[in-house]
């Protein structure tokens, strides 16, 4: 990889942390817990509920991704081997690390 390609892969990298990390303070925003006395149909409170079930799990995916990102900037930084499949050694494309920047495996190791 070359330094332009690693350049564009960092940026591409921290843009996506901040692209999540908001959208996981937005999220948490509406997860807080509805009030017994809150004057809300039973139905509404039903869907505010699984509303809520949905977002929290977008929450823990998101947070998993920003790790799985952070690992790979550092990486990108101290690992010689960063961008080759830790399955077979073959060179990962640029473009699948472009797709998936914490990507440790080229596609035929992945499947």
């Amino acid at each position: 990889m070359n330094d332009d390609q690693k350049d564009e892969l960092m940026k591409k990298i921290k843009n996506e942390i901040e692209n999540l990390t908001r959208m996981v303070e937005e999220l948490k925003e509406t997860v807080a817990p509805v009030a017994p006395d809150a004057a809300i149909g039973r139905l509404s409170r039903l869907d505010t509920m699984l509303n809520q079930g949905i977002n929290k799990s977008s929450i823990s995916q998101s947070l998993d991704r920003i790790m799985k990102l952070e690992n790979a900037l550092t990486r990108l930084d101290d690992d010689p081997f960063f961008g080759e499949c830790q399955e077979c050694g073959a060179k990962i494309p640029f473009a699948r690390l472009i797709a998936l920047p914490e990507s440790r495996f080229c596609v035929n190791c992945a499947e």
